[in-house]
């Protein structure tokens, strides 16, 4: 649905000609421990302010990783406003106060029309805060701008409205697949009266599962038309973004990221089997005394604390995986119009290295390892690009910066969006 802004960017032909290409390996010129000083005081004054420095901290790290993000030897700049940024942030805290007052209150009408109304307006608030982030970001004095209209936004959401449709189908399904079901939802059991326990049927189960499938195509579909739409309808003065990933590009992603998240699970699950089984074996061998049924007792409530914080190690991999495969995807196939391409060889395997490295040294740390661990993605990943640009840096920015619209367009792009999201 979203082919149109492709097909459209296509059609306009750039008024560069072919020229010799210049490569500018990107280069990230910050630190960790510079980085640190930014983080604590954000982190200090949060907790202050009970969140409410939230937007202001925020805006000092945009500001911090753009002005060390190095774009052909020239740094990104973030101009955001921060009033824009507050009133992003007021809205959001006032609308959740908002849904847990009416759900705290058993208001059930408004909650539903919340959720409703959040649904329909997803795609609004999303293009907002990408029309805001791009307007926020210049390079060599060039905003960058989202150009998408309101009606190309709705066009790309559409697996939005589809993921609704889904689990309607799975509700009327279920209730048609088992009768006694749509008995207890439409006349619930009187008390003290039989209670009515619907039979689960593999033709019920065969419906969630369907449901789910679908419903995790939605999710990538969405993902594919958001990155599409943002690339396609981004504009650098009079030059649009060039895209060409496909959809079953995104498909073969999850695909591989599923198979890894499995495999970490069967070790992490095989591991911990292996170390429980053990240790309830060496217990066992007490005979059932009193202070070892009470150890075997710790062990399991213990047992259960760590399934979970199992589950998200497992998942930690697998997670960063798909991170740098996405990000590889991405960033070797865009471009400016004819004039740049991007190059990455962000390599998977390296950076889910990484991930785990720092992983393990912020739970060391406390967590006091984090801003290091954030700057070293960061630098992993920009530094793998390399901007491929005809007829050299200095022609181009300064041919971009003749076609940039003049003071009524930047006073347009400040005006429109907020930071929704983040």
């Amino acid at each position: 649905m979203n082919q149109n802004p492709k097909d459209a960017a296509q059609e306009q032909p750039s008024v560069f000609m072919s020229q010799n290409i210049e490569a500018y390996p990107m280069e990230f010129t910050g630190s960790g421990g510079e980085y640190f000083r930014v983080w604590i005081v954000n982190v200090l004054l949060g907790i202050v302010t009970l969140g409410f420095y939230t937007p202001w901290a925020r805006r000092r790290t945009a500001m911090y990783f753009y002005g060390h993000s190095m774009v052909a030897n020239s740094p990104l700049e973030f101009t955001a406003q921060q009033r824009k940024m507050v009133m992003g942030f007021v809205l959001l805290v006032l609308l959740s106060i908002a849904y847990k007052l009416a759900a705290n209150t058993g208001q059930d009408l408004a909650v539903a029309l919340m959720l409703l109304g959040g649904a329909v307006l997803a795609p609004y608030i999303w293009a907002s805060a990408m029309r805001f982030r791009l307007g926020a970001t210049r390079w060599r004095g060039l905003r960058l701008q989202f150009s998408a209209s309101w009606k190309e936004v709705y066009l790309a959401s559409w697996p939005v409205f589809a993921l609704a449709l889904v689990w309607f189908g799975v509700f009327f399904g279920m209730q048609m697949l088992s009768p006694e079901l749509a008995q207890m939802l439409d006349e619930p059991a009187i008390q003290g009266g039989p209670k009515i326990r619907p039979e689960f049927t593999p033709a019920m189960g065969g419906l969630l599962v369907l449901g789910l499938i679908l419903s995790i195509l939605c999710f990538i579909r969405l993902e594919y038309n958001y990155k599409s739409l943002l690339v396609l309808r981004a504009r650098l003065g009079a030059e649009h973004g060039r895209w060409k990933p496909v959809y079953m590009d995104f498909v073969k992603v999850w695909l591989a990221t599923v198979a890894v998240f499995i495999l970490c699970a069967l070790l992490v699950w095989a591991v911990t089997a292996a170390l429980m089984g053990g240790s309830i074996a060496m217990l066992m061998m007490g005979q059932g005394s009193k202070g070892n049924i009470l150890w075997i007792i710790l062990i399991a409530i213990v047992g259960v604390i760590a399934f979970f914080f199992l589950l998200l190690l497992a998942s930690a991999p697998a997670r960063a995986y798909r991170e740098a495969r996405m990000f590889q995807l991405l960033w070797n196939n865009i471009g400016v119009s004819q004039i740049a391409r991007f190059k990455c060889n962000l390599r998977a395997g390296r950076f889910v290295r990484l991930r785990l490295k720092n992983m393990v040294l912020t739970l060391l740390t406390l967590g006091f390892y984090r801003p290091f661990a954030r700057v070293s993605e960061y630098r992993m990943k920009l530094e793998s690009v390399t901007l491929h640009i005809k007829g050299g840096a200095d022609q181009v920015a300064g041919a971009l910066v003749r076609q940039q619209e003049g003071g009524l367009g930047d006073a347009l792009a400040d005006a429109a969006g907020l930071d929704l999201i983040g």
